[in-house]
């Protein structure tokens, strides 16, 4: 049985997200934890977030033991983008995509 838990609206670009996320793929949760405390990215704080609400939801909704936890899924979609104008020269506008993120993280409980 996979519990996941999805943070929405991220205020940092998707492909920065996937770095971070694609370190913890796989591993074990207490790994995983370690990993993301000690990865100098700003997406680390969310997706470690992300990561102890994952736990929490299938400890408490599921009956399952953290200890046998892993990271089954994660992956980063993209969420709404903001646009914003930058003037220019001679009347011109350029634009500027602020990006947003949607980090969704399943574990799964190892036999």
């Amino acid at each position: 049985m996979e519990v996941q838990a999805i943070s929405r609206n991220i205020r940092i670009s998707p492909r920065k997200v996937r770095i971070v996320v694609n370190l913890i793929r796989g591993k074990n949760v207490r790994e995983a934890l370690a990993i993301l405390r000690n990865t100098p990215k700003a997406a680390s704080k969310v997706v470690e977030k992300t990561l102890r609400s994952a736990m929490a939801n299938a400890e408490n909704n599921n009956n399952m033991n953290i200890d046998n936890l892993y990271v089954s899924t994660t992956f980063v979609d993209a969420g709404p983008i903001m646009k914003r104008i930058h003037p220019r020269s001679r009347g011109q506008a350029f634009g500027i995509m602020k990006r947003t993120s949607t980090l969704t993280v399943k574990v799964s409980e190892r036999n």
